[in-house]
């Protein structure tokens, strides 16, 4: 059975806030750091054989 991993980027001020960033880049607060580490610890997933990054 294929499996698909869907990860998002971790929260920032901005986010937390609603307010549009997509032209801005904002860094991540303490809460989306922790996110990203939480995130970092799950991946790499065993047998995955590629990967696709937007960056925008």
């Amino acid at each position: 059975m294929k499996k698909v991993v869907l990860s998002r980027h971790g929260e920032s001020e901005w986010n937390r806030e609603n307010r549009f960033t997509g032209w801005t880049d904002v860094a991540l607060n303490e809460n989306g750091v922790r996110e990203a580490v939480d995130a970092g610890r799950t991946l790499p997933v065993p047998g995955v054989r590629g990967s696709l990054v937007g960056l925008r």
